[in-house]
C-alpha cells in the first residue's frame, strides 16, 4: 500500500501510529514474525502519511 492510497480523512496522528509501532515491537520482543513485519510496514506507511499531513497543514 502506498502512502498516496491512504484515505486522507482517516489518517491518525503520527503520535498514535508511533505508539502502535512501539507496542508491536514490545509484543514481538524485538523480533518480528512475517505477519508482524507486514503489520509494521503498514504502520510505517501510515506514520509517514500522518507526518506528511501534519507538515502540509503547517505550511
Amino acid at each position: 500500500m502506498s502512502p498516496d492510497s491512504l484515505p486522507s480523512g482517516s489518517v491518525r496522528s503520527a503520535a498514535e501510529v508511533n505508539e502502535q509501532i512501539r507496542a508491536l515491537w514490545l509484543r514481538a520482543g524485538g523480533t518480528l514474525s512475517a505477519q508482524e513485519r507486514a503489520e509494521y510496514e503498514l504502520l510505517v506507511v501510515e506514520w509517514a502519511a500522518a507526518i506528511r499531513s501534519a507538515v502540509i497543514k503547517a505550511a
